[in-house]
């Protein structure tokens, strides 16, 4: 969150991912030596088809870690101006999706149960307009950005 601009309080919000691309060649590498063992193995002992499935399984992996790894690059900025809350949403695969909201109607809502202490959605409200910022974020860091959110909009001029 940057509020070094003294016109416009911003926050960037990104998904984490622990899994480098380093990290990722050596698990894919595991991936491909194991199923190249075990259908090398089965082919020796004339069960051929079972080394194009032990492909296949190569193949489900990396897809898998591919999605995962477009959904990491995401993004949603939020900027708060003397008059405006702007959110915008940008996906690699999708057009960017941009939401403007009259800065004074603007409030911020976390679902939070205090009894069993679960934190919930975090979203932005302005009359009937409901849109629902950081679902990747952990359940903390949603905590925290709404005091963060709450405490821009409470400023009377940013």
């Amino acid at each position: 969150m940057d509020t070094g601009n003294s016109k416009t309080w911003h926050a960037v919000l990104t998904p984490h991912r622990s899994l480098s691309k380093q990290g990722f060649l050596v698990v894919m590498g595991l991936v491909v030596l194991v199923n190249l063992t075990i259908g090398g193995l089965f082919a020796a002992l004339g069960a051929w088809p079972i080394a194009g499935f032990a492909g296949l399984d190569v193949l489900l992996v990396w897809w898998a870690f591919q999605a995962n790894f477009s959904d990491a690059r995401q993004q949603e900025r939020i900027s708060i101006t003397d008059h405006e809350v702007v959110l915008e949403r940008l996906r690699e695969d999708r057009p960017a999706v941009q939401c403007r909201f009259v800065r004074r109607w603007v409030r911020v809502e976390l679902q939070e149960d205090r009894e069993r202490e679960l934190i919930g959605r975090l979203c932005l409200v302005s009359g009937q307009t409901r849109e629902t910022i950081g679902e990747f974020l952990a359940p903390d860091e949603r905590k925290t950005l709404a005091i963060a959110l709450r405490q821009a909009l409470a400023i009377p001029r940013i």
